[in-house]
């Protein structure tokens, strides 16, 4: 598991019995895209959250065709400052609980604040829609009130993630295997991203399509022992994970590195879109 003890995935429980703690941070990502934005945080959110729309604050950046980038890092730092985030808190990231896109959309987050050196955060098992559905939590109503704090000092923690060349290198050598999170139609190469110049995969990844780890029923994702059994042959060792943009890949990160504890687990954020880019970058089509 992760260094600290608080990180993975958190329940209503649990997280109902920290309301009001001064060190706590409940971070509601629903988007319009997922959710319902600002408009649904209003009408009913968690006790004390506050809002950050995943799409529209900023979370990923388009550089050059790729739009799922890791943002400039004193971005970063002022969007965690305006939110309230401090180094010592603990932070709930709470998705709708609608998709697996939309728990991506908080894995994306929670690797993120990692990566810039946020040692506490978890997830909220189910989301919004798991904490909602016992009807004697508490729901506040209103608009989004964070308590701004400093920009972020971010110190960041390099090995989550993986660059083009690291990639490459990854790819050539097979120091480390890749982990392509997409449907198997993205993978074979039958249907590509728009922004992506050809389709198909890197040579040598091995399909996982994120999906498989959601429970729709839920909103939040499969059991333990199905997680272990869908990551359970992807050998061991150094892993990467990537998708088209670096989105549905952080679902498959967070499973490979937050709950089942594997090490040494990055997330390569320009994904496909990045990667083929440069036509030297070799493509691979067809079944793993």
């Amino acid at each position: 598991m992760s260094e600290t003890a608080f990180s993975g995935l958190i329940s209503s429980e649990a997280l109902q019995a920290r309301l009001g703690d001064s060190t706590l941070v409940v971070l509601d990502i629903r988007s319009s895209v997922d959710g319902g934005g600002k408009a649904a945080f209003e009408v009913g959110h968690v006790p004390g959250a506050v809002h950050s729309d995943y799409v529209a604050d900023g979370w990923r950046a388009k550089v050059g065709n790729a739009p799922g980038m890791l943002p400039p890092l004193d971005h970063l730092a002022a969007l965690s400052g305006r939110l309230g985030i401090k180094p010592h808190d603990d932070v709930v990231i709470v998705p709708a609980g609608v998709s697996a896109t939309d728990f991506a959309a908080a894995a994306r987050i929670y690797w993120t604040l990692k990566l810039i050196g946020h040692g506490q955060q978890a997830i909220l098992d189910g989301g919004f829609k798991a904490w909602a559905a016992d009807g004697s939590r508490p729901v506040e109503s209103g608009p989004s009130s964070p308590s701004p704090a400093a920009p972020y000092p971010v110190v960041m923690q390099q090995r989550l993630r993986s660059t083009s060349d690291a990639t490459l290198i990854a790819s050539r050598s097979k120091l480390a295997t890749l982990v392509d999170g997409r449907s198997a139609s993205y993978f074979e190469g039958r249907e590509k991203a728009a922004e992506a110049m050809r389709a198909g995969h890197i040579p040598g990844a091995v399909s996982r399509d994120y999906a498989e780890a959601f429970d729709p029923a839920t909103g939040g994702l499969k059991p333990q022992s199905a997680l272990t059994a869908l990551f359970g042959d992807v050998p061991q060792g150094p892993a990467i994970s990537y998708c088209n943009t670096g989105h549905t890949a952080a679902l498959n990160w967070f499973v490979m590195s937050e709950l089942l504890g594997r090490d040494e687990v990055a997330l390569y954020d320009g994904s496909m879109t990045d990667w083929t880019q440069d036509p030297e970058r070799p493509v691979a089509t067809g079944g793993a």
